[in-house]
């Protein structure tokens, strides 16, 4: 407990699944967390959650696709806290269509870009000057294991996922020498529902990730002391499924 005491954090799509476990967690850690997402309702309902369980959090509106709107919502976290020291980019739009290669088109394609690296480069961007006022600051993005093992049907998906790890690594090397880590997670987790459908996993522990006692506590350990030692990194919290493969 108390990982993140003193520590304000931004956690992008974090009104439901991988984000809500993050922000949660986060706040019962000790940090400030800005709940940023496009619906104000399922913002509200975390942060909520959050409040009653004695944490301390903000909601915040915002369209990552927007650079205008990110530029706005990163001012609207210091102005509320005075800082940030934790980035979590884990916004990205559910609907962005998938596509085989043979059959993409460029419009296809700039989507999944825009609500992936773009938005993460700009969240990054806007982010930076306050991360390096922390003197420890501390940025997680979230790529994917369809990215790395290719997973047919998800061309414009895979690239964009596979683009945000090269951000990850280039602001690794390049944000160094401004005392922030920024490291990846390429999580397999039960984040669509339990009837959508999805076949039985085939990972060595034989189950879908929980978002909240599988995939969170990672995105802790990125996001605190523990971790000072790692940047450019891909964790991978998956059951087993790439185990080295491609990696």
């Amino acid at each position: 407990m108390n990982r993140l005491t003193g520590k304000v954090a931004v956690v992008t799509g974090g009104s439901r699944g991988i984000g809500r476990a993050t922000a949660k967690l986060f706040a019962e850690e000790g940090a400030k967390v800005a709940v940023v997402s496009r619906t104000r309702a399922n913002i509200d309902a975390v942060v909520a959650e959050i409040e009653a369980a004695g944490g301390t959090a903000i909601g915040v509106v915002c369209d990552v696709s927007d650079g205008d709107q990110i530029k706005v919502a990163i001012e609207q976290v210091v102005v509320a806290f005075g800082g940030i020291d934790i980035l979590v980019n884990n916004a990205f739009d559910p609907s962005a269509p998938n596509s085989s290669i043979l059959d993409l088109s460029v419009e296809q394609l700039q989507r999944n870009f825009e609500m992936g690296p773009i938005s993460y480069l700009r969240l990054m961007q806007a982010a930076h000057p306050h991360l390096k006022a922390s003197g420890e600051g501390r940025i997680i993005n979230f790529g994917s294991m369809a990215g790395v093992m290719g997973l047919a049907g998800y061309g414009p998906y895979n690239m964009a996922k596979e683009a945000v790890r090269a951000l990850t690594r280039t602001a690794a090397r390049e944000w160094a020498a401004d005392k922030i880590t920024v490291n990846n997670l390429l999580p397999l987790a039960l984040t669509w529902g339990e009837d959508a459908g999805v076949p039985e996993p085939t990972n060595p522990l034989g189950r879908y990730g929980d978002p909240e006692h599988d995939v969170a506590p990672v995105v802790l350990f990125l996001a605190s002391k523990d971790s000072q030692y790692m940047t450019g990194y891909s964790l991978t919290p998956d059951g087993g499924s790439l185990i080295d493969s491609a990696r």
